[in-house]
């Protein structure tokens, strides 16, 4: 008893000695004002670097002051986030006019959404900037949706930003397990384990004080993993299975259980690791992350060509990502046809099941020289993909045969089918900017936030180009010359006097219910409904009355820099 009571407090000291550790480390303050009340953030280093030492107090109907080395009472108001919302052109008080309901709704809307890269970014802009929560949502909610959305779309360097920045927040333990269960899944254990420092004393999770035990363990630290395992049995959080594999990988026992258990991932990596000549076979009821690690540890076989229904389940997990797609085709390639099969497949295909067909027209393609013929296989293949429901296994394996045959090498026929394939699947990849000075939008004005081109040279191009095009008498100026032209007002630039601005934008209406929220200063809100509008597209891809509209907006709520970013993408010329 006397030996066991020593390893406990030894075991304490331990956690606290790590816990000073941790809080010693030298972090970056980017609240710069640190005696004076501030109204808002200032602008951090690289976001990657930052670390918040003191904890932001807000008391309600007050200045936002910094306190240092205070508890925090629960009328105080803490704000999370990644980004200074200044970098944007918000503030803190970005969603105080904002209901909650209204923010729940429409993220609600955008969850269904496949955003584009560039809608993507100004929601990742919007959601993780610091700030207050909108009315009638609490900051535990508030927080909660942020880490939340971080998990969905599995933005791991976004997470662990979001842990350096925050120190203390409801849903900080799922952040790491979501950090330490991603790793595992990868098989990547030594990364896995570097995330331990999170695991503070803020933490009361079992799981993640299991799984730094282990950590101990792989790093050759034996003696400290059973003091904290003996700390972790003193307080009812151990069980029989952890006990099992722990001692057994201590050395303290010669035998293992050989159950494979699938409770969650670290009890399963722990049966992988254990088990002797481990074998396993996952199911439609395996857990994703399982699936994930299976493919990563190359744990997935396929003894039987012919089990078909084996064969189904792995094509369902692809679909779903759980599992890579290049395993599907390699075992495409395994299945035998006879050479008559091959030379008739497109007649013969449709008497076969599903995955023999598909496997017959994918061998097919690989076997065939013209590219008519390949092209044919690719989008008959898609088809078949498409009428199982499995598509998401086809979507790159098909854009990287279309690369692979080249845009340049298209029939004429497949041109237009091919192009729009590779533009929407395939993430925007801007080209070199072509300007036209007879075009006001793609003309060298645009060079001021393509190129950020000095601004006194700006105004002699745009002296100079709106007299070239105002000698042209059929000119029409559209809706982007107008969007163009509000920007250059709105950053303080002089258009000439006989361009008729106002007459040209009362060709163009602006929905009076976005105006509404412009009158209402939800800026914060404003940029939400700009991301449910731009959605799956690019701003080029939208419609000039679109991009007049949307950079008007942004205009009049002072959102330049997310203004650049739609006019950089909707005006030029790429080549």
């Amino acid at each position: 008893m006397i030996l066991r009571s020593f390893k406990i407090v030894l075991g304490l000291l331990l956690f606290s000695f790590s816990a000073t550790i941790l809080n010693s480390e030298e972090k970056i303050d980017i609240w710069k004002n640190k005696n004076k009340t501030i109204k808002e953030l200032e602008s951090p280093k690289k976001s990657g670097d930052i670390n918040l030492k003191k904890t932001l107090i807000v008391e309600p109907k007050t200045d936002i002051k910094i306190e240092e080395n205070v508890g925090v009472s629960d009328d105080e108001v803490k704000v999370f986030g990644i980004y200074d919302p200044a970098d944007n052109n918000f503030n803190l008080n970005m969603w105080s006019t904002t209901k909650a309901e209204d923010v729940r709704a429409s993220l609600k809307r955008i969850k269904k959404i496949k955003l584009s890269k560039t809608s993507n970014e100004i929601l990742e802009n919007v959601l993780l900037s610091f700030s207050y929560p909108p009315q009638g949502m609490d900051e535990k909610e508030f927080v909660n949706l942020k880490i939340e959305w971080l998990i969905k779309n599995n933005r791991l360097d976004l997470i662990e930003n979001f842990l350096i920045q925050n120190k203390e927040f409801d849903g900080k333990s799922k952040a790491v397990q979501f950090l330490v269960d991603s790793n595992i899944a990868q098989a990547n254990i030594k990364e896995g384990c570097e995330k331990v420092k999170f695991i503070d004393s803020t933490i009361k999770d079992s799981y993640l004080e299991k799984f730094k035990i282990y950590c101990l363990v792989f790093n050759k630290k034996n003696s400290q993993a059973q003091l904290l395992l003996d700390l972790l049995r003193e307080q009812n959080q151990s069980d029989q299975f952890f006990d099992d594999k722990i001692n057994y990988l201590l050395g303290i026992t010669s035998k293992t259980s050989n159950k494979i258990n699938e409770k969650n991932l670290l009890n399963f990596y722990l049966s992988s690791v254990t088990i002797e000549n481990f074998d396993y076979t996952p199911s439609n009821k395996t857990k994703q992350e399982i699936w994930k690690y299976l493919n990563a540890a190359n744990l997935i076989k396929l003894e039987d060509l012919n089990d078909k229904q084996k064969i189904k389940e792995l094509e369902v997990a692809a679909n779903a990502g759980q599992i890579d797609t290049k395993l599907i085709f390699d075992i495409y390639r395994q299945i035998p046809f006879n050479l008559n099969t091959l030379i008739n497949a497109k007649n013969i295909y449709q008497t076969l099941d599903d995955i023999e067909a598909r496997s017959l027209i994918y061998q097919k393609y690989l076997l065939s020289e013209e590219i008519s013929s390949k092209l044919d296989y690719l989008f008959l293949l898609e088809e078949l993909f498409k009428s199982n429901k499995i598509q998401n296994i086809f979507t790159k394996e098909l854009i990287k045969n279309l690369n692979v045959i080249g845009i340049e090498n298209i029939p004429d026929n497949y041109k237009e089918i091919v192009e729009k394939r590779i533009n929407t699947e395939q993430s925007v990849n801007f080209g070199k900017v072509k300007y036209n000075d007879k075009i006001l939008h793609q003309s060298k004005i645009i060079k001021l936030y393509v190129e950020k081109e000095d601004v006194k040279k700006i105004q002699k191009d745009i002296d100079k180009i709106f007299k070239k095009i105002s000698k042209n008498r059929k000119y029409f100026y559209s809706a982007k010359d107008l969007a163009l032209v509000d920007a250059l007002l709105k950053d303080g630039f002089k258009i000439p006097d006989n361009f008729n601005q106002k007459d040209i934008a009362d060709k163009y209406e602006v929905p009076k219910n976005l105006m509404q929220l412009i009158e209402k200063k939800q800026n914060a809100f404003l940029a939400l409904k700009i991301v449910e509008i731009i959605g799956e597209d690019e701003p080029y891809q939208l419609d000039p009355e679109t991009i007049y509209f949307i950079t008007k907006l942004l205009n009049d709520t002072d959102l330049i820099k997310i203004r650049n970013r739609v006019l950089t993408s909707a005006l030029p010329l790429r080549v």
